[in-house]
């Protein structure tokens, strides 16, 4: 493995049983490499086994066959080392923001060394003045605020998030991509995002990797050239655009051939 590459994906493969008994495939042949301060983009169709992918990363589920490393060393559960933030944020309701940021820094018995680290996340993500809030008494858009913060003061080496700003409106998402990027910047993280989304694909992304609708496969990876800040109504932008939205299609209609042969 490259001292540039940080996670490494070899001939995974994930299969699971559904309610009716039914054998599911979810993933097919996965492989890729992901380099260090890379920013990875995994787009696809709903149930092309995105998600699947990603808690493979994270450790919350294992490959039928194949392996994922991470800095060389296999991934077989969870840990710090990857950081994971969810759709709905999964803060603890009893727990103010604050408390929230810290309870990484508390599950490893590091809180009182790194204390201050609490207040520097919490300025990093803007939400000076709500440290005592709890999370129903904040927006939904500050709640993700949050959730990424807490992931990132444990300083993870790779920060996987699951469609984070799906359920928030138009400008609090565009807030949060740019708040992602500043993130970034600051942590020097590796970031690698499930999304829907298109265009938060490619003003994010360093790299697109497309998947088929189930098995999931990849494919195609698109290196995104563009430099930050990145217009999203400039003629490159949409040129990309059109070209993704092409392949997406391509995929899936390259996989509906597959059934039918």
């Amino acid at each position: 493995m490259s001292s540039d590459t940080i996670i490494e994906i070899k001939e995974v493969n994930r299969t699971y049983i559904d309610e009716k008994d039914n054998t599911v495939e979810a993933l097919k042949d996965i492989n890729l490499t992901i380099k260090r301060g890379e920013f990875v983009s995994i787009i696809g169709s709903s149930g092309c086994g995105k998600t699947t992918l990603l808690r493979l990363i994270a450790g919350l589920d294992v490959p039928e066959t194949g392996i994922l490393t991470l800095d060389g060393q296999e991934i077989t559960a969870p840990d710090p080392q990857r950081g994971y933030v969810v759709q709905q944020g999964g803060l603890f309701p009893w727990l103010t923001v604050e408390q929230n940021i810290a309870t990484g820094l508390k599950a490893r018995h590091v809180y009182r060394q790194n204390k201050a680290q609490v207040a520097h996340y919490i300025n990093l993500i803007g939400l000076n003045g709500f440290e005592k809030a709890y999370p129903h008494q904040i927006s939904g858009g500050m709640a993700q605020r949050v959730a990424i913060a807490r992931a990132l003061i444990n300083r993870p080496k790779a920060l996987l998030l699951d469609e984070p700003m799906g359920a928030l409106d138009s400008f609090t998402r565009a807030d949060i991509q740019d708040k992602l990027l500043e993130l970034r910047k600051e942590n020097d993280a590796t970031m690698v995002l499930v999304t829907h989304d298109v265009d938060e694909a490619i003003y994010l992304s360093d790299r697109i990797v497309i998947m088929t609708p189930r098995p999931g496969k990849i494919s195609e990876i698109l290196s995104i050239k563009m430099s930050h800040p990145r217009d999203r109504g400039g003629s490159e932008f949409l040129s990309i655009r059109g070209d993704i939205l092409e392949k997406l299609h391509l995929a899936s209609a390259r996989q509906e051939l597959e059934y039918i042969i």
